[in-house]
């Protein structure tokens, strides 16, 4: 593989170089893209997709990729950066993960199947677009209707689906009624699955079940708009094989309300949200149990969400004040011994209240020039903890509890991050572009406050477990982006480079909590398991540096190519290594061809070997693969439409680097530890009516 991907690679980069980003961004395969210059917006609504999990979108996406631990359990990674380092919004709200393992990260709440938008921050993202973007910022946008200019009108979107390769299942629907004044909307959605196939048998378990209601009302009178939503999640069996436990329930109660007022030059907009999110996971129902009743183990976490923000345009300038707070609950036991437990976290709570400045203008009627500053308060406290008599019977966790309840928990960060941009046209075709900044990111609640060593890591799925650290100092990085936007009448080229240093970047390292390292040998000789010694989350140096383009050639009113290259190191400064789960070098390509009644696309994915990996975390290296898929739209009507595909054409036995391995005994197909496969060959079908 190595061959073939690098000449292509270089090859995309090169041509990206050598042909002196259109200030507005590009297509990507039947996504259409909506233009600005810092920011790419996908629409979706007319986008051939099957997969339930709204992250998986993200590999069309220029820089970005999918960490994935289950099916609907994506992670967005973003040149190297993912989970909370990758600022997510759903509906302009902030909803923080109700797990300790991230079963449910952000973009699990905004279904594919009621997907409108993902708005994707290219490169450097501004600092309005969240409180701690140190990785990047995605919004994700579903379908919410709008007022109607008549006295009464209706609305809707109405989906059914179906694949192969998991014999899954999709209804979902939403209404809107309105007039001028007033709107209600009413949407539903299930989905479920069996496990999913690959070449030599079944991934177990990687079946799922989801559901989700959602009510909303808006009330609009002269220059205001009122809006109230509330949504039900619920997640029934769902497989996740690269984490020690699957999902038995998630069960979340999301609220938002809002207020716009918007005249002549001048909007205001705050919002309000709250979810109280409730959890649970074992490590026995969907998967081969353990053979001793005493290893058997449930998790109840919740996870509550209090926030809200104000911003106001005003002409060139944005102030804006944005407020968040979370707190999480998690009880470890075991359903054959009533005596067990473990507190994993008691009333862990972390607050952020920030305010920020932002202004862009063109200045000389040439420069496109852009300054932000922001500053957060990070506020975090947990309470004291305890565990079953038969952990503190070993004298090592007796250790960890006390010193961890007998320390100061409160802690408080104070942050400082600033954005400078700027975008210079040299003619009408081409447009130069450069960013620098400082952005910075506080310990989440796992990295500080996980006291016995355990893989509750926000769905790291290194199979390593981890300690907190209470002193942990917060991360800080400098970026220096570098581009160019081309465009003429048949190409659009958009490359960047990039360079991001991180001091105190936290990253797990080998503990040197003596309690700790003896706790986990202890349990090794008393259970016969021969788990390595704990990691403690500690603050190191780290470098990111690539560069990653998207393009498009139009050839004819009918044809068209278009696809994206991304190139993403990242390692250590303090010592010789990789950093964990980084997106080998990869290519997207897609050739389309489009009729008013009908379109498709042929389109492949093809990544490079993943030679670069973490020594610390006991990554493997990967090889590289190139898939195929076939896509099609057929509009039977105005309204009603039918979309079809075949995913993974070649039926390809493949290993994507970013999946990471198996955690389920007893698959005799897929050895424990092994690397997850990729699906086969996937045949769907997707059925859509408009109102």
């Amino acid at each position: 593989m190595n061959n073939l991907m690098r000449p292509l690679l270089g090859a995309s980069l090169l041509m990206a170089i050598c042909a002196p980003s259109l200030s507005d961004p590009i297509g990507i395969d039947e996504v259409t893209v909506i233009g600005e210059r810092n920011k790419r917006i996908y629409e979706l609504a007319e986008s051939l997709h099957a997969e339930p999990d709204s992250a998986s979108l993200l590999r069309k996406v220029v820089g970005a990729n999918i960490i994935s631990n289950g099916p609907l359990t994506g992670m967005a990674q973003y040149r190297g950066m993912s989970r909370f380092r990758v600022s997510t919004q759903i509906n302009g709200a902030i909803i923080s993960s109700g797990g300790p393992n991230w079963m449910d990260p952000p973009l699990s709440y905004a279904p594919a199947a009621h997907l409108e938008t993902i708005e994707v921050y290219r490169g450097i993202s501004n600092v309005s677009a969240g409180a701690e973007t140190i990785g990047g910022a995605i919004k994700a946008n579903t379908w919410q209707g709008s007022f109607s200019d008549s006295d009464a009108s209706i609305d809707g979107r109405f989906r059914a689906a179906s694949q192969s390769v998991n014999s899954s299942q999709l209804l979902s629907g939403a209404v809107v009624l309105s007039n001028q004044s007033h709107l209600l909307k009413v949407s539903g959605l299930s989905e479920s699955a069996d496990d999913a196939a690959f070449a030599k048998g079944d991934i177990l378990p990687t079946e799922y079940q989801r559901q989700r209601y959602d009510l909303g009302y808006g009330f609009r009178s002269g220059d205001h708009t009122f809006r109230i939503d509330y949504g039900r999640s619920e997640t029934g069996d769902t497989g996740t094989p690269a984490l020690p436990m699957d999902i038995v329930y998630i069960d979340a109660d999301l609220m938002t309300a809002s207020w716009i007022y918007s005249v002549d030059n001048i909007e205001v907009t705050s919002k309000l949200h709250r979810s109280k999110i409730e959890h649970g996971m074992t490590n026995y129902h969907l998967r081969q149990a353990p053979v001793s009743p005493a290893m058997w183990r449930r998790n109840i976490a919740e996870g509550e969400n209090l926030g809200f923000s104000t911003v106001a345009a005003l002409g060139t300038w944005s102030v804006g004040f944005d407020y968040h707070d979370e707190q999480h609950d998690s009880n470890i036991d075991n359903p054959n011994n009533p005596m067990f437990f473990v507190q994993n976290f008691v009333n862990a709570d972390r607050t952020l209240a920030g305010i920020y400045v932002q202004r862009e203008w063109l200045a000389a009627d040439a420069w496109w020039l852009e300054i932000g500053a922001r500053y957060n308060r990070v506020t975090m406290d947990a309470d004291p903890v305890n565990a079953t008599p038969a952990v503190l019977g070993m004298p090592p966790a007796i250790a960890l509890r006390d010193t961890f309840n007998n320390a100061d928990r409160s802690v408080t960060d104070n942050n400082f991050d600033w954005v400078l941009k700027a975008s210079y046209p040299t003619s009408d075709e081409l447009t130069y572009y450069a960013g620098l900044s400082r952005k910075t990111r506080s310990p989440a609640y796992q990295e500080r406050y996980l006291w016995l060593p355990l893989q509750a890591t926000a769905g790291l799925a290194d199979g390593r477990t981890y300690t907190g650290n209470l002193n942990l100092d917060p991360e800080v990085a400098h970026e220096l982006e570098l581009g160019f936007d081309w465009q003429n009448s048949q190409w659009e080229i958009s490359p960047r480079i990039f360079y991001k240093s991180v001091s105190d970047y936290i990253q797990g390292t080998a503990s040197s909590v003596t309690p700790a390292v003896m706790f986990i040998q202890m349990m090794n000789t008393a259970n016969g398991t021969n788990n390595p010694a704990p990691l403690q989350f500690n603050n190191v140096d780290a470098t990111f540096y690539g560069a990653d383009v998207d393009w498009r050639y139009t050839i004819n009113d009918f044809w068209s190519v278009n696809g994206i290259a991304n190139l993403i190191r990242a390692k250590r400064d303090d010592i010789s290594d990789d950093l964990y789960r980084i997106a080998a070098p990869n290519l997207f390509f897609s050739v389309n061809y489009q009729q008013p009644k009908w379109k498709a696309s042929i389109e492949s994915y093809i990544y490079d070997d993943q030679n670069h990996v973490s020594a610390t975390n006991g990554e493997t290296k990967s090889e590289g693969y190139a898939l195929f898929n076939l896509t099609g739209a057929w509009n039977l009507t105005e309204q009603l439409s039918l979309g079809f595909g075949v995913d993974n054409i070649t039926d390809r036995d493949y290993q994507d680097h970013l999946s990471g391995t198996n955690r389920v005994a007893g698959n005799l197909k897929l050895a424990k530890g092994e690397r997850l496969p990729g699906y086969g060959r996937n045949y769907y079908l997707r059925l859509d009516y408009r109102l």
